[in-house]
């Protein structure tokens, strides 16, 4: 007799705000400097006092957010920046440090990162 396998739910079915809310969900949420947690755009934790940072990352997939044949690294450096700008923008704050990932292969040259890191600063 062969095992029937349970049904999987399609990632349309929830949508960006289903997901998050169904994978989060068992995490406490029990420590009170989080002021605002998961969501769309950024989280918010009280820092200090009455002092409160808002916290965002992003992740840029090659053929998915941007292709390469069309995309300069210096356009894509920019992009990674203000999409996280814009996040802490949308939640009513200003952005003054910013954090950056970056997973590349062996293709890459030192100087196409420079170039990479170029778009950044021009941010």
């Amino acid at each position: 007799m062969l095992e029937e396998t349970p049904p999987f739910t399609p990632l349309s079915e929830l949508g960006e705000f289903g997901l998050i809310q169904r994978l989060t969900s068992p995490f406490p949420k029990g420590d009170l400097r989080i002021l605002m947690g998961v969501g769309d755009d950024a989280a918010v934790i009280e820092t200090n006092g009455d002092m409160v940072q808002v916290v965002t990352t992003d992740l840029l997939v090659e053929g998915v957010h941007f292709d390469r044949m069309y995309m300069p690294l210096r356009h894509l450096g920019y992009k990674a920046a203000v999409v996280n700008f814009s996040d802490v923008y949308a939640m009513n704050a200003m952005p003054e440090f910013l954090t950056l990932s970056v997973a590349v292969s062996s293709h890459y040259s030192v100087e196409q990162l420079e170039e990479l890191y170029a778009g950044v600063r021009i941010a």
